[in-house]
């Protein structure tokens, strides 16, 4: 009988051993795959990556946003955000979403005369349907929590593509909210000795990482904010059968109540300590309407409701950066997500800060559009292949993890 041992070749699984050798290869490609609150659609970025760490460089390929069809809005939107929902619908969309998507990165592939072999590896944020931060909830006996959908083993399965997804859960496992990711990805690609910097990014909710030129990752700082573009959205969609306010004009042509506007303000939530995180289950149509109860505000025009909503983020963003960065304005803004392309809410922000230089991602190498999901290409990159680096002590709200469960073919 041959007694010599078995070479690692022979006892590993051979989708185990794709993992060790995409791990070892000097450059990967890996798409990223980022859908958000505002259920416009599903960003897609295809990457190529080298290094790891604080070494990584990033090279965006290729980007899209594929656009939703209304048909699957309406699913998503009947278990989005919601207390109360059929538990047999979540257990449907979960699988659905995932080949939804499977099918979108099937389609970009072909468009862009690539095949699914080429590929490393996919990281899938999936669709949040909840957010709840025991800040929120407030149950003593349970913690952090959130939930994304979109079955990780579906899409790898239907494109072949080892798929990493479900990225928040190790955070929140961890001790953190779940929220906001974008910290370590920011961190990672965007750093810079000698500059601070600020990654803000008004999606559905707005939120910010603040970067040290130190590099020193104590010094890193992420949190929500408040609302984006969730409540505007929601607005123009009930009012206006519009998905967003397209470059302002409704809420260009309003006059901003001061009113609403402080009743908008008045929310236990802006007076909890940062960071923290939020989502439309707290800042949806529902909060507006009490606002406007306290206020007496209910027979605003629609446009006027939408100034004030448009200046609420814009405040709200302000604050937060004032009074997490005290008196300091030695750093630079860059600026990513659908709020970017607000063209008053821009306004306000530069108005309210004056001594900031506002600039994009796009000059630092990133398409500020697709940001989040090369954010999450990133996670999946460093937890394949790094998982080396110290995010520091944990006590901004960042602890020091690697995310992403993998999800292997066949």
């Amino acid at each position: 009988m041959d007694h010599r041992p078995l070479t690692i070749d022979l006892i590993m699984n051979r989708q185990i051993q794709s993992l060790y050798q995409i791990a070892q290869k000097p450059l990967r490609l890996i798409i990223g795959l980022m859908s958000g609150t505002s259920l416009d659609g599903l960003d897609i970025a295809l990457c190529r990556f080298r290094g790891m760490g604080l070494e990584t460089q990033i090279e965006l390929l290729e980007f899209e946003t594929v656009a939703y069809e209304n048909a699957f809005k309406e699913e998503i939107k009947t278990i989005f955000s919601k207390d109360t929902v059929s538990l047999e619908k979540v257990c449907l969309l979960n699988p659905w979403v995932g080949l939804v998507h499977a099918q979108m990165i099937l389609d970009c592939l072909k468009k862009w005369n690539r095949v699914p072999s080429e590929i490393d590896l996919i990281a899938s944020h999936g669709q949040t349907i909840y957010h709840a931060p025991k800040s929120l909830h407030q149950k003593g006996k349970f913690g952090n929590a959130t939930l994304q959908i979109g079955d990780g083993d579906h899409i790898a399965h239907a494109t072949g593509v080892i798929t990493l997804s479900d990225f928040r859960q190790k955070h929140t496992a961890a001790g953190g909210e779940g929220a906001p990711l974008a910290s370590y990805g920011d961190f990672l690609i965007f750093s810079k000795r000698g500059e601070n910097r600020i990654m803000l990014n008004i999606g559905g909710i707005a939120n910010f990482t603040y970067l040290p030129g130190t590099l020193n990752a104590d010094e890193v700082f992420s949190t929500d904010v408040g609302p984006g573009n969730t409540m505007m959205d929601a607005y123009m969609q009930k009012n206006f059968q519009k998905y967003f306010d397209e470059n302002a004009a409704v809420a260009r042509n309003g006059k901003i109540s001061d009113s609403l506007l402080n009743a908008l303000k008045n929310h236990p939530f802006f007076h909890q300590s940062f960071p923290k995180t939020t989502g439309p289950e707290l800042f949806n149509l529902s909060y507006l309407q009490n606002a406007q109860q306290q206020s007496g505000t209910q027979a605003l025009s629609h446009k006027d409701i939408m100034a004030t909503l448009n200046r609420f983020s814009a405040d709200m963003i302000v604050v937060a950066l004032q009074e997490c960065l005290k008196d300091r304005t030695d750093f630079k803004i860059y600026s990513s997500g659908g709020g970017m392309h607000n063209p008053l809410l821009m306004q306000h922000l530069k108005l309210q800060l004056p001594a900031q230089e506002f600039l994009v991602t796009a000059s630092l190498g990133i398409h500020p559009d697709a940001k989040e999901a090369v954010l999450f290409a990133t996670l999946a990159n460093e937890c394949i292949c790094g998982g080396q680096v110290n995010y520091g002590s944990g006590r901004n709200g960042i602890p020091s993890v690697a995310m992403g469960k993998i999800s292997l073919p066949n």
